[in-house]
């Protein structure tokens, strides 16, 4: 031991642990590595469990159940084949199973609360390796085929590990480890002899950014294959996401060898080197591609499979693991809730029937008792679109997308009309006599409907033809018109509208009592249009500030800007409603239909206000940062005063008539 140290500190100085090195150096740097260990985290004394595959109690959930029940089908099963052809292993709700290849009984390896999955076979067929969080946390394993022994390969509880594979020599796992959630993974080696591992070196370096998955070797233990993608996960994910890398083990280059739209990921050769097979997508549904890599001629395996993990986090990658047959004529893969047998020649794939029997351990049963109430009536818990009535007498309002009408301070709440469409944003004729709203149904689209009081009750009118996409309706203080914003159904039942309103969208106006609908202009980024005394012109709201024009679109006039404070990290001041009233502005800035695009930097509300911009001249010169907008803004009826929502609190200001743009 004292000479390896001192040749421990020689060597030392000469490696770079990200730098590209021979498998020699790699062993050599384990080796260090092995040696920095204390002497009692050996391997077998790192969590040895006895036979019989049960592991000791170390989970803090303690088992109090056990469900049993036998299956013939699984989902997401994770597998492989042994070298010698006979037998495959795969997980089955966090346990480990073998199973014959031809089929039948399959044998339980692992049982208890820890979550075992991704098996794959050593080399020799004499050891299994899995990512397990029996120690409390997730973790590289070794067990033994005869389940006599089993080793914690990798130590702590602070990383997540994810498809573990063998190099073909048999002494070394290579698998991916990241940080913990939403840790983009990178590929690490670990000595099967124990240590700390290192991470793969690679020409270029890996960003940051970059999560990489799915180790797998062929032939040739020179060539390592992966499928990465930028970043851990990503919201409304469009277009590629994985791709497939080599990484050359002598020299640490990297080389991308796919380029498909439906992404490459879940690599797996051949043992002859010959074939190469990746999960990818086609349109709406995944399948599997076969590559010759001799001719890189490419056809489908199998398709459609079962659906793929790419829009997720994959915390058990992209697709389920699956194997060649060790003579290299066929495909061991798992899905629709099977196992299946694909030729690769083309002839069709084969069922590998199995039967499990689950014992499957459980925690204290999480159970509440909760009284339904059977009444036909019950309390609405939200209550939206409030709007009391001109007199102040009667409110109307929506819930359970149906507007109500009911007398202030205390009267019975009375539904409007016996529609089944949703019914939404009420608004009070000036005289009080009938109230307006918008509809929707998801398929027919939506239109504005009149509700007048009669004395039996209400009579509803519909006001337009056609389907198309209302909202943000306002009744003009002289009564005779009311003024929307319009868009296409479209733009809600297939454009995402739901979250930012309508891309495209106008302000437009109908006779009261219904008639032709009139175009006033595009809505631009303004939304909440509403009246002051002033019949002869329409305010709305956005983020160039609260504005005014004609009937016709005409004389645009800018009446106020409120803003609110700097977020932080912005250059100004701090606080509470300064981050609330920077993301508010960047998401609701003119109400429910409206999409802001800010010219000035040319970017949407959802994008980040407060990064410098270049001008849209071309000039690249960054604008500063910006305090956001106020999130609403609304002329009072005499248009003295405006009210603004600033964060989570309400202003009243005083609007001078001063000559000049604000």
């Amino acid at each position: 031991m004292i000479a390896l140290l001192l040749v421990a500190e020689f060597v030392i100085p000469t490696l770079t642990p990200y730098s590209p090195m021979p498998s020699f150096r790699i062993a050599v740097a384990l080796l260090l590595s092995v040696l920095s260990v204390t002497p009692n985290t050996t391997a077998h004394a790192q969590g040895a469990m006895p036979a019989g595959g049960k592991p000791p109690v170390t989970l803090p959930l303690k088992s109090t159940r056990t469900h049993t029940f036998t299956t013939t089908t699984g989902t997401w099963l994770s597998l492989d084949v042994s070298p010698d052809g006979q037998t495959i292993v795969f997980d089955l709700l966090g346990d480990l199973y073998t199973l014959p290849i031809a089929g039948g009984k399959a044998v339980q390896l692992t049982r208890g609360m820890a979550y075992d999955a991704q098996p794959r076979f050593s080399p020799d067929g004499k050891r299994i390796v899995f990512v397990s969080d029996r120690s409390g946390g997730e973790n590289l394993w070794i067990l033994s085929v005869d389940t006599r022994d089993t080793v914690q390969l990798t130590k702590g509880n602070d990383f997540q590990y994810v498809s573990p594979e063998w190099t073909p020599d048999g002494q070394y796992i290579v698998a991916s480890r990241s940080g913990g959630t939403f840790g983009t993974a990178k590929l690490w080696m670990f000595h099967t002899d124990g240590g700390n591992g290192v991470q793969l070196s690679a020409d270029p370096s890996p960003p940051p950014s970059l999560k990489m998955l799915g180790a797998a070797y062929g032939n040739d233990p020179r060539y390592l294959w992966f499928a990465a993608r930028t970043g851990d996960w990503q919201y409304n994910a469009i277009g590629p996401q994985f791709q497939l890398y080599v990484w050359d083990r002598e020299n640490g280059r990297t080389s991308q060898m796919t380029t498909r739209f439906g992404s490459g990921f879940r690599p797996t050769l051949s043992p002859d080197g010959r074939w190469l097979v990746y999960g990818t997508r086609f349109e709406t549904k995944t399948g599997l591609r076969l590559r010759n890599l001799e001719t890189q001629e490419e056809s489908w395996l199998a398709f459609p499979v079962q659906r793929d993990e790419i829009e997720s986090r994959a915390p058990l990658d992209a697709y389920p693991g699956f194997s060649f047959t060790p003579d290299s004529r066929a495909v061991v893969v798992s899905y629709g809730g099977e196992i299946w047998r694909v030729a690769v020649d083309g002839s069709g794939a084969a069922k590998i029937p199995f039967e499990a029997t689950v014992q499957l351990e459980m925690g204290p049963e999480v159970k509440f008792a909760y009284a339904i109430d059977t009444a036909a009536t019950f309390t609405a818990r939200q209550i939206r679109d409030i709007a009391p009535s001109p007199d102040g007498k009667r409110l109307a309002f929506v819930a359970l997308d149906r507007v109500y009408v009911m007398e202030l301070p205390s009267g019975t709440p009375v539904r409007v009309s016996n529609d089944t469409v949703g019914e939404f944003s009420p608004t009070w004729a000036p005289d009080g006599s009938a109230v307006a709203y918008v509809t929707w149904h998801d398929n027919a689209g939506g239109g504005i409907r009149r509700a007048s009081r009669t004395a039996n009750g209400w009579r509803v009118n519909t006001l337009t033809a056609g389907a198309n996409l209302y909202t943000d309706i306002a009744w003009s203080t002289a009564g005779d018109r009311i003024v929307a914003v319009r868009a296409a159904a479209r733009e809600l039942q297939e454009a995402g509208g739901a979250f930012f309103g309508p891309a495209a969208a106008d302000f437009v106006w109908i006779p009261a009592m219904g008639g032709a609908v009139t175009r006033i202009m595009p809505t631009g980024g303004l939304g909440n249009p509403h009246f002051t005394s002033d019949v002869s012109r329409i305010f709305a709201y956005g983020r160039s500030g609260l504005q005014s024009f004609r009937w016709d679109g005409t004389d645009l006039k800018t009446h106020l800007r409120v803003t609110g404070p700097m977020p932080p990290g912005a250059g100004g001041t701090t606080g509470l409603d300064a981050d609330l009233v920077a993301r508010a502005s960047q998401q609701w800035i003119g109400g429910r239909a409206a999409r802001p695009v800010d010219l000035e930097v040319g970017h949407t509300a959802g994008a980040t206000k407060h990064a410098p911009q270049a001008h849209l001249d071309g000039s690249g010169e960054p604008t500063p940062p910006q305090p956001p907008p106020a999130g609403l803004v609304l002329m009072a009826p005499k248009g003295d005063q405006a009210l603004a929502m600033v964060g989570m609190d309400l202003y009243s200001i005083t609007v001078p008539v001063s000559g000049s743009a604000p």
